[in-house]
């Protein structure tokens, strides 16, 4: 298994709609090797394959449940099927490094995807699984955690991104 670069804004396969996996063989299941390798090693929650540089409906989550239980997903062609409430939170992303703002969102979802052995699979997420779920969904459809700021904040966020990419610190 092999740790692979992580793609950072604005590279515009973050903006891309990831495509649909029609099937899970050797190719897939090494890239989700690879992945839960990436995902460890920058110490994440969470990361979807566009963030490799795969455009594949593919995402990997490692994050702790309401019981502190970590837990570990590989969910293939996700789809959040039900939400409920709203929460705002302090949220980060391994493609904006250091970056950390409020977002709002669902505070449950149920998301339906299929799992690395080719079983449809529905997953229960609240509060910080839930984000976790919410935000990696979200890269695989191309839209970024800035997309859901208030337009003030938005402008702050890209500015600050502005002002480290030119740094070199981004």
């Amino acid at each position: 298994m092999a740790i692979l670069p992580l793609v950072k804004y604005p590279d515009p396969i973050l903006r891309k709609k990831a495509k649909t996996v029609k099937s899970i063989n050797a190719q897939v299941k090494k890239l989700i090797g690879d992945m839960i390798e990436t995902l460890k090693n920058a110490k994440g929650l969470g990361l979807a394959a566009n963030q490799v540089g795969v455009s594949q409906k593919i995402l990997v989550i490692s994050a702790p449940d309401e019981n502190k239980n970590s837990v570990e997903l590989v969910l293939i062609n996700p789809k959040i099927v039900t939400s409920q409430g709203k929460i705002a939170e302090d949220e980060g992303c391994l493609s904006f490094p250091g970056l950390w703002v409020k977002v709002k969102r669902a505070k449950k979802v149920k998301v339906k995807a299929v799992d690395e052995r080719g079983q449809v699979i529905e997953i229960d997420g609240e509060n910080l699984l839930s984000r976790v779920l919410q935000h990696e969904i979200d890269h695989l459809e191309g839209v970024q955690f800035i997309d859901r700021l208030p337009i003030f904040t938005k402008i702050k966020a890209k500015s600050e991104i502005k002002r480290r990419i030119k740094a070199g610190t981004w």
